[in-house]
């Protein structure tokens, strides 16, 4: 057991009793969905749109000076919704996302899909269950391991069944398989389930605490070891989020989690844990809130032959985590960072971050949001741990509360590690976003699908 996440999850359990509130730390869709009343429209129909438009420019597209590129992501989303009984919901969503004015060989998987289907799905509702089948999300908690990715012009589903059982006290209970974007011809998932699990969400064992324990299965049907040897993956992952406040304006997240399992004939042996801690002084003008931050994530020490110790971070929201330039994956990592948040006004936020990253094994590779193993190590390994540091300035504001504004700016400065293996051009990336999103139907009602 990596001793690291196991005394991070101790700490989860011992912070427990003494929270008082429940929050999400993973950025949450701002801005409101503007209800759109048609009174001719059936009452048992309704239609929603999102529209996102995002310019972005990077300096030095994988850490190469001359690669700066300036370009526009677009994503368009619409859905419908329909209640034919008061049990039984379907709803359809369409998406159209591209890349435009980037050349295709630095536009990546996420950036573009010609019209294709987003979800679909029934959703059989009598309380306390709930059960949705079909192409759907699927996000737990900050979503560090099985989230939708909507920074991302596409954003994630998956194809297979959830059950939500319960209310104030939740399981959910799924199997599916992600769903594979084909950016010109329909997406699809690859095979067939693949992905299982238990997810918790417990809200009155202790008052105004969320707890949250989790057990998720992968079982690919082929992979190849280290050794070459082809065979089947069946890989277990254990974890425990809890979230709250402390008495005086401070704040809590802290997640951990453990990997065991078979790789063919390699055994596995990882995990993953993170804290956060914060002050919110709501007294004073702009409210500021400061929050401190470390993670980490096992990487392959390469000690036993036969052993896999690169954490799995499975299908995780990544954006903002290790830097707004969204770099870096929650593998063979370690973090320490700073947040600084203010709100001028209701419906402006500002943040600021610092962030200093670190390999947890120089024997291991450096691994992208996307899980790829973009910098492998020399024979020995790395000579220095030191990934970089990032600096990172954004802000969001809402207008009328329905058309939502995002703009930012991060910076990443290569380490010593990246610099030694030709990927020392600093990187820095800007943007600026517009989203709206409204919903069609014969009363007022700003409910968005699951």
């Amino acid at each position: 057991m990596p001793k690291a996440v196991a005394h991070l999850m101790l700490l989860c359990c011992a912070l427990a009793p003494c929270a008082f509130a429940q929050f999400k730390d993973y950025p949450q869709p701002s801005g409101k969905v503007q209800p759109i009343t048609v009174p001719d429209l059936p009452t048992w129909m309704s239609l929603n749109m999102d529209l996102r438009a995002r310019s972005e420019a990077q300096t030095s597209i994988n850490y190469l000076s001359g690669n700066a590129q300036a370009y526009e992501l677009t994503r368009v989303r619409g859905g419908l919704e329909i209640r034919p009984t008061r049990w039984l919901t379907g709803y359809a969503q369409f998406h159209d996302v591209h890349a435009l004015g980037l050349p295709l060989k630095f536009t990546g998987a996420s950036m573009r899909d010609s019209f294709d289907l987003r979800q679909a799905y029934l959703n059989l509702h009598v309380k306390p269950v709930s059960i949705f089948a079909g192409r759907q999300e699927l996000k737990f908690g900050d979503e560090r391991l099985v989230g939708i990715q909507d920074w991302t012009n596409i954003s994630r589903t998956f194809d297979g069944f959830d059950a939500h059982i319960g209310d104030k006290n939740r399981i959910d209970l799924f199997t599916a398989s992600v769903v594979v974007i084909y950016p010109t011809s329909l997406d699809k998932h690859s095979g067939g389930l693949n992905f299982h699990g238990a997810y918790g969400s417990i809200n009155t064992w202790v008052p105004r605490t969320t707890i949250e324990p989790y057990f998720f299965i992968r079982a690919l049907p082929f992979v190849t070891s280290q050794q070459g040897i082809g065979g089947t993956e069946t890989e277990a992952t254990t974890g425990l989020r809890i979230a709250g406040n402390l008495p005086g304006g401070f704040d809590y997240i802290a997640e951990g989690a453990l990997q065991r399992g078979s790789y063919s004939n390699d055994s596995i042996h990882a995990g993953a844990a993170y804290v956060k801690g914060g002050y919110t002084a709501a007294h004073i003008p702009w409210s500021p809130r400061l929050q401190g931050e470390y993670d980490y994530a096992t990487g392959n020490p390469h000690r036993n032959p036969q052993r896999i110790g690169t954490f799995d971070q499975l299908y995780p929201s990544n954006h903002d985590v290790f830097g707004l330039v969204d770099l870096f994956g929650w593998q063979n990592i370690k973090e320490a960072r700073a947040h600084l948040s203010l709100r001028p006004a209701q419906r402006w936020t500002v943040l600021i971050e610092q962030d200093f990253l670190r390999s947890a094994t120089t024997k291991d590779g450096i691994y992208n949001g996307a899980a790829v193993e973009f910098l492998k190590p020399p024979a020995g390994g790395f000579h220095t741990d030191d990934i970089g540091r990032g600096f990172d300035a954004s802000m969001k504001y809402a207008f009328h509360n329905y058309l939502l504004l995002q703009a930012g700016v991060g910076h990443f400065s290569p380490g010593e590690l990246m610099r030694d293996d030709s990927h020392g051009a600093p990187l820095t990336l800007s943007y600026v976003g517009f989203t709206y999103r409204f919903k069609v139907s014969r009363t007022e009602s700003s409910d968005s699908p699951k």
